[in-house]
């Protein structure tokens, strides 16, 4: 079993930045690929990012550029800086915890961007 708690969530303007982090509990951390999600008003949940166990890292072609994913194994926490963030990112975001056949997930934060 794994707990997630993200933070970090919150209202920016366009163009701003924020950084999600997500805690992680409960097993060996850096077993795990650990990815971003998010998903929109009416639309399905869509991976953002992603960062394997080796350090192997994916990102959807809409945020390529401008978010940036890492892990601190040492602290059992995961990351998502985002920059240049546009009125599209405006989500729920959630933090994955992934190996095999398992998959945990956090409760969600919320970022907003709007003018």
């Amino acid at each position: 079993q794994v707990q997630l708690v993200e933070s970090g969530g919150g209202l920016v303007q366009p163009g701003g930045s924020l950084r999600l982090s997500c805690a992680a509990s409960g097993s060996t951390f850096s077993i795990y690929a650990m990815g971003w999600y998010r998903q929109a008003p009416g639309k399905q949940r869509e991976l953002v990012a992603v960062i394997s166990s080796f350090g192997t890292i994916k990102y959807v072609d809409s945020v390529k550029g401008r978010f940036t994913i890492s892990r601190d194994n040492a602290k059992n926490t995961v990351f998502l800086q985002m920059n240049s963030l546009k009125l599209e990112d405006t989500a729920v975001y959630y933090c994955n915890a992934h190996r095999g056949k398992n998959d945990y997930w956090g409760q969600g934060t919320q970022v907003t961007v709007s003018s």
